[in-house]
């Protein structure tokens, strides 16, 4: 019988974060080390990258490996470079996390043609294109795949609650995380032969610390759930966990909201 800690071990597992230095992606980047992952931490600020590389190794008192790595999404050579270092260092992912998203505060009105392709670009395409040149040695290892994707992949925001384009939901952004969450269920389906598992999670609220500021609007935000309040980073660590982890071995396809219960009313 696997107990507990076994089923949640990630111990000789190698798993690549993309934005895994982000306000969200530190806490995955976190939770995998603690799990005992060695970790990739990848996106175009390498610095950004370093600095929690080395923050990460210093918690954990050097027991897990943590490796900062260049890699912008839409640049396919970066992808390329970044996945035959992976190759050569580790011999393939256990566990990709996709989980990067940049992008412009926009409305439907003030959205250009230029703001909706770059959301597309960055929030859809790069993911299968991570996807794509992550599968061969994720196949070697039987890997795990999550996407990071957001309750407004399949809710719609609330135009209540928004207060001009600073605290808007951009149109372009849902449609891009929908996007993801089918492609998601399409991969648990043709991955599965390769016992290669592909699920995702939607984060709620969780605004970042900046948008906090406005104490008007996060109390209309943390009302829209029966939780009555906003997310806090740490509360993604128990799904990062279990979907990265053999604790759900039997789980594919599935799209798991961490958002204080939004999407049940």
């Amino acid at each position: 019988m696997n107990s507990l800690s076994e089923l949640f071990s990630l111990k000789n597992k190698v798993a690549l974060i993309t934005g895994g230095a982000g306000y969200l992606g530190s806490e995955i980047s976190y939770t995998l080390a603690e799990l005992g992952a060695d970790i990739i931490i990848a996106s175009r600020n390498y610095e950004s990258c370093k600095q929690k590389c080395e923050e990460i190794e210093m918690h954990f008192d050097h027991s897990i490996r943590a490796t900062a790595m260049q890699l912008d999404l839409l640049n396919k050579e970066d992808l390329k470079e970044c996945f035959a270092k992976i190759e050569e260092n580790y011999g393939g992912l256990d566990i990709l996390v996709n989980n990067s998203w940049s992008g412009n505060k926009n409305s439907f009105e003030s959205i250009s043609d230029e703001d909706w392709e770059y959301d597309i670009e960055m929030s859809l395409n790069s993911v299968f294109r991570c996807v794509k040149a992550a599968v061969p040695g994720l196949q070697k290892k039987k890997g795990v795949i999550l996407n990071i994707t957001s309750m407004y992949g399949h809710v719609a925001p609330d135009y209540r609650i928004y207060d001009g384009i600073q605290f808007t939901n951009p149109p372009s952004y849902g449609a891009a995380k929908a996007g993801v969450i089918q492609f998601t269920k399409y991969l648990a389906s043709f991955l599965a032969p390769y016992e290669i598992r592909v699920n995702c999670l939607s984060p709620g609220p969780f605004p970042h610390p900046q948008t906090q500021l406005n104490t008007e609007f996060m109390e209309k935000l943390g009302s829209k759930n029966p939780l009555n309040r906003i997310g806090q980073p740490h509360e993604i660590k128990g799904a990062v966990a279990l979907l990265c982890s053999n604790a759900s071995s039997y789980m594919t396809g599935q799209n798991i909201c961490v958002d204080g219960g939004w999407a049940i009313w």
